[in-house]
């Protein structure tokens, strides 16, 4: 099956409303336009990068490298959803901190459902031929079974329902892992998985990649269970360049799903999300 294209993401207004002085220069030789602009005081974010601002008080964020068709210079296994208003408009729910919690669950739904649906569409198919009401025949695909889905708790469990919307008896695993309080690194404090997963493709989910070192812990518990890092889909709704890049480093073989790659990812997901903010 063909794989999604990895299509470049407008970061600013339609074309008729572009404004020329909003655009940076990217290494492709093409434009790059600004999606945030500088916090207030009291909004606790800093700026991304407080050092370039323009006259109109919109400052840019650290360039990302742009490779060939506008994605990311990070690799082919990072494949981002094609950009467009609807995915836009729930991007700035789920980043704008005034959205109320309400808002924010259900555009964050709608945004997970569209990611696994992606998800689900990476996966290998078989030809087949079925026979319609009318009795025609129509030649059509089936997906192969022996999948399932592995949440990295607490916040990959926001995208469980999603995934159980899309494939009714699909098999969910999971795996805790929180940040060890002396040493700052990611520990490994549970994980269960259908007993068969080592033959099992897996669609890992995990909302935000910032870091990518609870990612990368949790890959590691699915190859000691046997798991081929080329049969991993990490599905993420934002990620960072330094998050999606750690994690294709350690495992070369793996693909990354996203809405979105940019230095500044909405870390508040999880505790907004589940009312603990």
């Amino acid at each position: 099956m063909e794989a999604m294209p990895c299509q470049n993401q407008r970061l600013g207004p339609r074309p008729q409303d572009e404004p020329p002085a909003a655009a940076t220069a990217t290494a492709s030789g093409g434009s790059r336009l600004i999606r945030f602009a500088e916090p207030s005081e009291d909004s606790g974010c800093p700026s991304p990068d407080s050092s370039s601002s323009s006259s109109n008080g919109v400052v840019a964020a650290a360039p990302i490298p742009v490779g060939e068709g506008g994605a990311p210079a990070i690799g082919p296994q990072l494949k981002l959803l094609p950009m467009n208003d609807q995915l836009r408009e729930l991007q700035t729910i789920i980043r704008d901190k005034k959205s109320s919690r309400g808002d924010f669950v259900f555009s964050a739904d709608r945004l997970i459902r569209l990611v696994v649906e992606e998800g689900l569409n990476q996966l290998p198919y078989t030809e087949c031929t079925v026979t319609t009401p009318t009795g025609h025949k129509y030649e059509g695909v089936r997906f192969e079974k022996g999948n399932c889905g592995v949440s990295i708790m607490r916040s990959g469990e926001a995208m469980e329902q999603g995934l159980r919307d899309c494939c009714r008896s699909i098999r969910i695993g999971k795996i805790l892992i929180q940040s060890d309080e002396e040493t700052q690194r990611a520990k490994v404090y549970y994980a269960k998985f259908p007993p068969d997963i080592y033959r099992r493709k897996v669609l890992l989910m995990y909302p935000i990649l910032s870091t990518g070192n609870t990612v990368i812990e949790a890959v590691k518990v699915l190859v000691e269970h046997g798991v081929q890092p080329s049969v991993i889909i990490l599905l993420s709704l934002f990620s960072t360049p330094h998050g999606a890049k750690s994690i294709i480093q350690e495992f070369p073989e793996i693909t990354i799903l996203t809405t979105e790659v940019h230095p500044v990812a909405p870390t508040h997901f999880g505790q907004k999300y589940f009312g603990t903010d």
